[in-house]
């Protein structure tokens, strides 16, 4: 650590969202291979309040805790070794999950391929909006289910962070999308790709769609059994990704009664996919939603939003005016 300070959103202790304390705390400094950047914005998660209550990425982390892992910045500096990024670079990046990534701060450090330059066509807060959830989406629809074109993909919490990311990137692959929200998010999602949308409030969305290929669940069976009943809309071999919970082993056996395939699944740090993404948002292919923005000091409310859900898209908190 430096000699300098920086502004910061800490918790010492799991709990609600009033153990969110800004404070001053030491600046890190990039280690060989690392950049330190300023951030500008940092995006909220589901996983960061989970987090905060003691469960998500709780058990990796250690007091005290500085929570978040989408930024969008400026680099402020380079350690030893680095080439491919310098002082004066806007990026954006996920750092370090599942580890401690530090986004509620005004700087933040980490290897420079866990960064991609940031999208030159939106701002800081809407690319904060991007890495944990875009990478989310991609990762499920492009390295772990591969889905190509013509298949048919099923995504539930379709207008969430994840979400309506996913819509984007299945439209892109040429799949055909089915997303479930609540009725008034339809236009929205059609506009965003959605071939078909499924009121989740009044009908059942397992008797709705039918001879789906991949099922992004981003619900879980934790609320109203939702993966296990995502099986029932699967084709023979598949594939069902269980986002929130996972696999647990009633739905494993579930699945092979079903003659479909199920998996968990975890975002990791991924610059290249960034890039990639980037390029996506600057085409005009994909758009970023942002329901609401707040100041640092204000995590705490930031949080208490997103706990009530029916979040449209992200949540992003600035650190400069």
């Amino acid at each position: 650590m430096s000699g300098h300070t920086m502004r910061a959103v800490t918790i010492t202790e799991f709990g609600g969202p009033e153990v969110l304390t800004p404070e001053d705390v030491a600046r890190p400094e990039p280690l060989p291979t690392e950049v330190l950047v300023r951030v500008h914005a940092a995006g909220v998660n589901p996983v960061d309040w989970k987090t905060r209550t003691g469960q998500g990425m709780a058990g990796l982390q250690t007091f005290p805790l500085i929570l978040g892992w989408d930024v969008s910045g400026v680099v402020e500096e380079v350690g030893f070794g680095v080439t491919t990024l310098e002082p004066g670079d806007e990026v954006y990046g996920m750092p370090w999950f599942p580890r401690a990534g530090g986004a509620y701060a005004e700087y933040v450090t980490a290897p420079a391929r866990q960064w991609a330059r940031k999208p030159s066509t939106v701002d800081h807060v809407h690319a904060a909006a991007v890495p944990l959830a875009a990478l989310t989406a991609w990762q499920i629809l492009v390295d772990t289910a591969h889905v190509q074109a013509g298949q048919r993909v099923l995504i539930t919490a379709a207008a969430g962070g994840v979400g309506h990311f996913a819509v984007q990137f299945a439209r892109h692959l040429g799949a055909h999308v089915t997303a479930t929200a609540s009725a008034a998010r339809h236009p929205w999602l059609k506009d965003l790709g959605a071939d078909e949308t499924i009121d989740y409030t009044t009908t059942a969305f397992e008797e709705a769609a039918a001879d789906v290929d991949v099922v992004v669940d981003l619900v879980g069976d934790g609320h109203d059994r939702t993966s296990t009943r995502a099986l029932k809309t699967l084709s023979q071999g598949g594939l069902l990704v269980a986002v929130p919970g996972g696999v647990s082993p009633d739905l494993a056996a579930a699945a092979d009664a079903a003659g479909v395939r199920t998996t968990g699944f975890l975002v990791e740090p991924d610059g290249p996919a960034l890039t990639r993404i980037a390029d996506l948002i600057d085409a005009g292919e994909v758009s970023v939603e942002v329901e609401k923005t707040f100041p640092l000091a204000e995590a705490a409310t930031a949080h208490a939003h997103g706990e009530a859900g029916h979040t449209r898209g992200k949540l992003v908190l600035t650190t400069t005016d």
